[in-house]
């Protein structure tokens, strides 16, 4: 059988990460909880891709071949050389990426309009509140926050930290994942930042995690699955 060479990727991000495979999906990232969602739903998939490790340490997302791409500078972000009618597509922002990558393949997000919508309110309940509450936690409690003297700041990211672990913690009652039995991307979403809450951040006991059971226990099952076992270290920092 005759083989076919690959068509080289023509975007500007391919002069700083030439790609090995470019007829696979392409993922610019860095494990961070944002940058993991991707590389988490992408091993539950089994959608080759090839990932290439964004930085922050030498600003390469800030370099101009990374804006190409994302001119918001931040990751993940990934190029499809098989996007929609066959031509590439980029995309930023994870919960955008999620998204797309369950609707190309059917997978990871139900199949009915209501549960559908229901997902992806989950996924924006975490891209709007979660994400940027917990990392603003982050901030104050393990960053340079740490070390202001008035704790005002920090105490409102506490509590509302909390109230979004109430949220969840009532959601899971009586539930497997976010949706009940199927593990969706609203659970792919959410627990990469419950997990650095509790873990890279150290503040579960700033936040009660201990009162919020549920949330413990779905965030065991999602750590134990294997491929966020994989994904929670791609890409591989240098």
């Amino acid at each position: 059988m005759r083989q076919t060479t690959p068509t080289p990727i023509t975007h500007p991000i391919a002069q700083k990460w030439p790609a090995q495979h470019p007829e696979r999906l392409q993922l610019y990232s860095l494990p961070t909880p944002n940058g993991v969602k991707v590389s988490i739903l992408l091993e539950e998939m089994g959608l080759p891709y090839e990932a290439h490790l964004v930085s922050f340490e030498t600003n390469d997302q800030m370099s101009p071949a990374f804006l190409a791409l994302n001119p918001n500078n931040k990751i993940p972000a990934i190029l499809d050389p098989n996007g929609p009618g066959g031509q590439p597509l980029a995309l930023f922002e994870s919960g955008a990426i999620l998204m797309y990558l369950a609707e190309k393949t059917g997978q990871f997000i139900p199949q009915d309009a209501a549960g559908r919508y229901e997902t992806l309110q989950w996924v924006m309940f975490q891209m709007g509140g979660i994400g940027p509450m917990f990392g603003q936690l982050g901030f104050f409690h393990k960053f340079a926050g740490k070390d202001f003297e008035d704790k005002r700041p920090r105490d409102r990211y506490v509590a509302e930290s909390k109230r979004l672990l109430g949220v969840l913690e009532q959601r899971l009652t009586g539930r497997a994942w976010m949706m009940g039995d199927a593990y969706t991307i609203a659970d792919i979403a959410i627990f990469p930042w419950v997990r650095g809450l509790v873990g890279f951040y150290g503040a579960g006991d700033l936040v009660g995690f201990a009162d919020f059971p549920n949330v413990a226990r779905v965030l065991a099952a999602f750590v134990e699955r294997p491929a966020v076992v994989r994904g929670l270290a791609i890409p591989a920092r240098g």
